[in-house]
C-alpha cells in the first residue's frame, strides 16, 4: 500500500504496550509485563517481516515508547513513524495531565516528540484527543500545518472515532491520515467512507480488540491490577472486572471457526476481516515480544478473509454502534 508516497507494507506495529507503566493519578492506563530490550528486539523483529510503520504517542509511558523507537531505529532511516501530541505528559512522574490542546502547545510538543524519537522529521503526526471539539481542533491543525511548512512534520491527521469530526477537518491541505477503532466486535462504515472519499490513510487502532481476539484470555484468566484492561474506565468493555467481558467472549466463540479457515490463527484472521473490508486498512496491533509480532506478521501471508466467510460473519455477530469512541490512547 502507499504511505505518504512510499510503498510499505499493509500492516504496522502499535507501541502503547511498550510503553510500559503510565497514570492519570493513581490510575493505571499502561500495560504490564513491559521489557525495554525485548520491545527493542520486537521492533527489529517487525522490521525483518517488512513492518516499517510504527503508531507511537508523546502519551505511551508518557514518553517512553518514543525512547525506545529511538533505540531500536537509531539505524532505520526508512521507518516511518506516526505519532501524536493532544494529551499532556510529565515524563519523569509517568504522569498522563491531558488538556494540552491549546495552540501555543502544538509546535512545543512536536518539537519535544523530534527530540524524544531523534528524528528531524515526522512522518504523521495526529491529534490525539478523540472528541476535541471541531473548532477547537482547527486551532490545533493551524499550527501543525506551520510545522510541516517548517519541515518538522511530512503530514498531519486525526486520531478520533468520531466520523463527522474526520469529515470536518481531512480536506486540509497537508492531512494526511485518520486513525480509528475497528475490528470484527466493532464496525466503522462511515469512518471508512470518510477516509475512502478523501484519500487519507486509514490506521486501525485496536484491530484485536485489546487483544480479546488474539483467544488469550478466557473466563479463568485475571489480568494485573495494574493492566489497563483491569480498570472501569473502558468505552468499549472488551473486559470487565480485570477479566475478559462475558458477552465479548460469546461473541469470539460465534466467529472463532469462521477467523480461523485456512490455518489462520484467530490474529490472523481478524487482521484478515480488516483487510477484506478495505486492502488499504493498515491494522497497527500491539506488541511487546518477538512472539507476538511474528505471529501477526504471518497475517501477511494469508491476506483478506474470503468473501463467503465475510459474509457468514455478518449473520453471527453483534456489535457495538459506530462512533462510540474507545478509550483513545
Amino acid at each position: 500500500m502507499n504511505f505518504l508516497g512510499k510503498p510499505v507494507s499493509p500492516l504496522g506495529l502499535g507501541c502503547w504496550p511498550i510503553g510500559g507503566a503510565m497514570f492519570s493519578g493513581d490510575q493505571s492506563l499502561g500495560y504490564t509485563n513491559v521489557d525495554d530490550e525485548e520491545s527493542i528486539r520486537t521492533i527489529h523483529a517487525a522490521l525483518d517481516h517488512g513492518i516499517t510503520v510504527f503508531d507511537t504517542a508523546a502519551a505511551y509511558g508518557a514518553g517512553h515508547a518514543d525512547r525506545i523507537l529511538a533505540r531500536a531505529l537509531v539505524n532505520r532511516p526508512d521507518a516511518k513513524i506516526v505519532t501524536k501530541i493532544g494529551i499532556g505528559i510529565d515524563e519523569e512522574a509517568k504522569q498522563l495531565t491531558f488538556g494540552d490542546t491549546e495552540p501555543e502547545s502544538v509546535i512545543p510538543a512536536i518539537d519535544q516528540c523530534l527530540a524524544r524519537l531523534d528524528r528531524g522529521q515526522i512522518d504523521l503526526m495526529l491529534l490525539h484527543d478523540n472528541a476535541l471539539p471541531i473548532a477547537q481542533a482547527e486551532l490545533v491543525f493551524d499550527e501543525m500545518e506551520k510545522a510541516r511548512q517548517a519541515g518538522k512534520i511530512a503530514a498531519f491527521g486525526w486520531s478520533t472515532d468520531f466520523s463527522a469530526s474526520a469529515a470536518a477537518v481531512a480536506k486540509r491541505d497537508g492531512f494526511g491520515g485518520i486513525e480509528h477503532a475497528m475490528n470484527v466486535f466493532v464496525d466503522a462504515p462511515r469512518m471508512q467512507r470518510v477516509v475512502s472519499e478523501n484519500n487519507a490513510i486509514a490506521l486501525i487502532r485496536s484491530p484485536l480488540a485489546m487483544g480479546m481476539l488474539t483467544g488469550k484470555y478466557g473466563a479463568d484468566v485475571a489480568l494485573p491490577s495494574d493492566d489497563i484492561r483491569a480498570g472501569t474506565n473502558l468505552a468499549v468493555a472488551y473486559f470487565k472486572d480485570g477479566q475478559a467481558n462475558p458477552d465479548f467472549l460469546a461473541r469470539l466463540e460465534a466467529v472463532r471457526d469462521l477467523l480461523t479457515v485456512g490455518g489462520r490463527s484467530l490474529v490472523q484472521g481478524a487482521l484478515g476481516w480488516l483487510w477484506a473490508k478495505r486492502e488499504t486498512n493498515m491494522p497497527i496491533p500491539g506488541a511487546r515480544t518477538v512472539e507476538q509480532i511474528t505471529g501477526i506478521a504471518g497475517a501477511l501471508d494469508h491476506g483478506a478473509l474470503p468473501k463467503d466467510v465475510m459474509a457468514e460473519i455478518e449473520t453471527v455477530i453483534a456489535r457495538e454502534p459506530e462512533d462510540t469512541p474507545e478509550r483513545e490512547l
